[in-house]
C-alpha cells in the first residue's frame, strides 16, 4: 500500500472531519486478530500507530501475509460492499492504536449525503484496487514457479 491511499491523502478535510466524528479510539496488543476471513464485516479501522498484517487463508498452509498496513491506512474494506463479509484476515503485528468505525453508521451517513458517500466510495475503491494488486503479486511470489517476475 502506498501513502497515496491514506485517509489524509484521499479525503478532503471536511469529509475526513465528518468521518472522524464517528470514530472511537481503540488499541490492540501485538498478535490480536482484528477479523477473520469469511466472517461478518461490521466495522473498520484507520491505523494511528503500529502495524497490521492482512493475510489470506491458504488451505494446508499458514495464512499468507498479503500486505502490512501502517499509519493512516484503512484496515478493512469489506464493510462497504454487500454481503459485508471479510475477504482477508487481519492481525496486529505490533501494538496498534487506531480509530474504529461502526460500518452501519458510516454507510448510513454515506446514504444521507451523496457527496460524502462518493468521497468514501472513491477512497475505499482506491484502497481495494491497491489491495488487489498487492494480493496478486504476493501470491505470485509465494506460489508461481518464477514468482511475480517483476511484472508491473
Amino acid at each position: 500500500m502506498t501513502s497515496a491511499t491514506t485517509m489524509t491523502r484521499v479525503l478532503e478535510p471536511a469529509h475526513r472531519d465528518r468521518l472522524l466524528r464517528l470514530a472511537r479510539e481503540v488499541s490492540f496488543a501485538a498478535g490480536t486478530r482484528l477479523f477473520e476471513e469469511g466472517r461478518h464485516a461490521d466495522r473498520f479501522w484507520v491505523v494511528r500507530t503500529g502495524t497490521v498484517a492482512l493475510d489470506l487463508h491458504v488451505p494446508g498452509r499458514r495464512p499468507a501475509v498479503i500486505e502490512t498496513l501502517g499509519q493512516g491506512e484503512l484496515v478493512g474494506w469489506s464493510w462497504h460492499f454487500p454481503p459485508y463479509v471479510w475477504q482477508l484476515g487481519a492481525e496486529a503485528t505490533s501494538p496498534v492504536r487506531a480509530w474504529e468505525f461502526d460500518a452501519g453508521a458510516v454507510r448510513s451517513l454515506c446514504a444521507q449525503d451523496a457527496e460524502f458517500g462518493r468521497a468514501i466510495a472513491v477512497w475505499v475503491g482506491r484502497v481495494l484496487a491497491g489491495r488487489l494488486h498487492a494480493s496478486r503479486f504476493r501470491l505470485l511470489d509465494l506460489y508461481a514457479p518464477y514468482g511475480s517476475g517483476g511484472l508491473t
